[in-house]
């Protein structure tokens, strides 16, 4: 038993060595003064300073934020909205039907899905830009936020909100002052995931975007073809300081939601309860 341990802990690290090996010659490499990674000649910022100072770079980052937050915004409202529509269903076969229709755009693959909308787009006479973006991310991120609410709305107790029809509360009461606090972890953690998925998106934004109008994957696309420039090393860096932040608010909001879970728990069965 303990070698088989021992054995699935060394593939786990070898795992990661080879996952986290390459992002990290990518971050050493950022801060090197020379202007290629065939070799390190020592510790610069210079690339970062250059960074900043790119006012092109400095719009395409702002594009794609504002992108990320606005789809990750109006997603996280629709996919809860959505999940509670799912979660109210009667007929099995119904809501089964719905799951499914939403886990099929979960692993469509992302050319497909772009292709799509950038025929979408053209049938309708629709100009490429900042709104096709923005709505091609909002709908690929809709069925993220129904996968991640979902649960937290059906480990909810059914005797809740029981006990607030009982107490007289209105749907909408009921909705805004007991549903919604239960589910707040799942629909942050929706959130951060569609945040997360629009700020990395490559093959979707590359069909739908147009003339005038990039995102960061799209700009890092373009210059690797040209050469390694330190500058994408610089902006990758960032972006994958970014991205642990998320993971890292991610794995609190759920530390949060169990933690008032048990909390609950524990208040329904009264202050004895060990």
């Amino acid at each position: 038993m303990k070698s088989k341990l021992k054995l699935s802990n060394l593939y786990l690290t070898l795992v990661f060595v080879i996952i986290y090996l390459p992002i990290a010659y990518l971050i050493f490499y950022s801060f090197n003064t020379g202007d290629t990674m065939d070799r390190f000649t020592g510790f610069s910022m210079k690339h970062y300073a250059t960074l900043l100072s790119d006012t092109r770079m400095i719009s395409i980052v702002l594009n794609t934020v504002v992108i990320a937050l606005l789809s990750a915004l109006l997603a996280t409202v629709i996919g809860t909205l959505g999940a509670l529509w799912i979660n109210q269903l009667k007929q099995r076969t119904m809501k089964n039907a719905v799951l499914s229709v939403n886990n099929v755009l979960m692993v469509s693959p992302d050319v497909i899905i772009g292709a799509s909308f950038l025929i979408l787009f053209s049938f309708l006479g629709f100009k490429l830009g900042f709104t096709s973006v923005l709505l091609s991310h909002i709908a690929f991120s809709i069925p993220i936020v129904v996968l991640m609410v979902l649960p937290k709305i059906n480990e909810m107790p059914k005797t809740m909100l029981d006990a607030a029809y009982d107490l007289g509360a209105t749907k909408w009461q009921t909705l805004s002052r007991v549903i919604l606090p239960s589910i707040t972890p799942g629909i942050f953690a929706g959130y951060f995931m569609a945040f997360t998925y629009s700020l990395d998106d490559f093959a979707v934004t590359f069909f739908v975007t147009g003339n005038g109008f990039s995102t960061l994957s799209i700009e890092i696309y373009s210059r690797a073809r040209q050469g390694v420039d330190l500058e994408v090393n610089a902006l990758s860096t960032l972006m994958f300081l970014v991205s642990l932040l998320l993971v890292v608010g991610y794995y609190l909001l759920e530390k949060y939601g169990h933690t008032r879970k048990i909390n609950r728990n524990k208040m329904m069965k009264g202050p004895n309860a060990q």
